[in-house]
């Protein structure tokens, strides 16, 4: 019989599909082709690296939260008494908040960031607030936002470097990505002309984000005179500023000083945003505590402007994540409601403030005292939580194998991680990296 190549072909097609029925049904939809493993995050990596470290001499200089000279987490006092007025309300209970958050508590937050009552923004009933998941949510809920309605260039321009989760919400959302040059490493400072330039070069109409104080990574700001020359770049420009804040009062002590970018901006008369957190000037960090606001341009509409674009953002909200939680604003709301409370926290801010800039004078007096190589101005140029040190990857890495610091890859060390019994060391630690040692 001669050769069929089609009947063998139906053959095997049959052979084929008796094998599809008798194997074993897959476990999953998610197989690795489709679900890869995802990285870990370096920063919680770290802090986990660190935990499992034995040496007694270790150092955390990696994780963004405050600690005291003992290396202890400090609940701050004006947090323990509004705690307690909380507990021993008989009205207290556990309904859901409204979709935008407690009034008392957005409201104040407004205030705060934008300059109080006086506020140009506020007196004319041209900004909306809505709580959010901390200042994480309250980026999401921005990008979010405007990745829906936002009509100008929809791509964001972000610093370089920045918080790396600005990447991902960002692009969580289908907003392209692009940089400004921000960090000069040979200077250790702003790297201000790159920054214009770059600026300067966006399509019109783009998403300019910015750090309103206290720079993550780099702890580098721009002077009150820069920031008159940004915003009068990004006017011209009609780029669209994204304020992020997680850092007011607990970067100089000071409130007002805090926020005088976001006050300018809005003295200017620009339409903006501003994400705004709780977590490190109240040191709610796991309470999630922050706030989303949007200020419209001055117009005889602004108002009904505003109007809707807060029925959006309730909308939005809703389908995230319905009801804000409680907690955290309840304790900022009692605070900052509270002339007393609220005079209590300003003190809190400057001890923690205090403490940091008294770490960054004593690091850089022991490299000097040392003569460790380079010059070390910027640890004490720098502002708030985080310093860029300028130590290479390689140093880095070796500085935690050889004396188990622990710092980010990039270099930066969060300087709540130094205190009067440790500062000696890291500079020593320092000192012998640097020299190749």
């Amino acid at each position: 019989m001669p050769f069929d190549p089609s009947y063998h072909g139906q053959s095997v097609s049959r052979v084929k599909s008796l094998a599809r029925q008798m194997a074993p049904p897959s476990a999953t939809n998610f197989t690795a082709e489709v679900v890869p493993l995802a990285p870990e995050d370096p920063l919680f990596g770290l802090m986990r690296a660190y935990r499992a470290d034995q040496d007694p001499k270790k150092v955390d200089l990696g994780i963004g939260a405050y600690r005291d000279d003992n290396a202890k987490p400090w609940v701050l006092p004006v947090v323990k008494k509004a705690d307690e007025t909380l507990r021993n309300d008989p009205e207290l209970n556990h309904e859901y908040a409204p979709i935008a958050g407690i009034a008392s508590f957005t409201s104040k937050a407004a205030e705060l960031i934008l300059g109080g009552v006086d506020s140009p923004a506020i007196k004319e009933k041209r900004v909306t607030s809505v709580q959010t998941i901390s200042g994480t949510g309250a980026v999401h809920l921005g990008a979010l936002f405007l990745a829906r309605f936002y009509t100008g260039s929809k791509k964001v321009y972000i610093s370089d470097p920045t918080w790396a989760n600005h990447n991902q919400i960002f692009s969580n959302v289908g907003i392209p990505i692009a940089q400004y040059p921000y960090f000069s490493k040979e200077t250790k400072g702003l790297d201000f002309e790159g920054m214009k330039a770059a600026l300067h070069g966006a399509p019109e109409g783009s998403i300019i984000l910015l750090h309103a104080c206290a720079h993550n990574p780099t702890g580098v700001d721009p002077t009150m005179e820069q920031w008159k020359e940004i915003a009068e770049l990004l006017r011209v420009k009609k780029h669209f500023p994204f304020f992020d804040t997680a850092y007011q009062g607990f970067a100089s002590g000071d409130l007002m000083r805090d926020n005088a970018a976001v006050r300018y901006f809005v003295d200017q008369g620009f339409e903006l945003v501003v994400a705004q957190s709780f977590a490190k000037n109240f040191g709610l960090y796991g309470e999630r505590a922050g706030c989303f606001h949007v200020v419209t341009a001055p117009a005889p509409d602004a108002e009904s402007t505003i109007g809707r674009i807060a029925s959006q953002l309730a909308i939005l909200q809703r389908s995230e994540i319905s009801n804000p939680p409680l907690y955290g604003a309840r304790i900022a709301s009692i605070v900052l409601n509270d002339p007393k409370l609220f005079a209590e926290w300003e003190e809190n801010l400057r001890t923690m403030s205090g403490r940091i800039i008294t770490m960054r004078k004593a690091l850089r007096a022991k490299l000097e005292e040392l003569g460790t190589p380079g010059t070390w101005n910027h640890i004490t140029d720098q502002i708030g939580m985080f310093s860029f040190t300028g130590l290479t990857e390689p140093q880095v890495l070796k500085i935690r194998s050889d004396f188990h610091i622990y710092m980010t890859k990039n270099g930066r060390i969060s300087m709540a991680g130094l205190n009067t019994k440790n500062v000696e060391y890291v500079a020593k630690a320092i000192d012998q990296i640097v020299r190749g040692g």
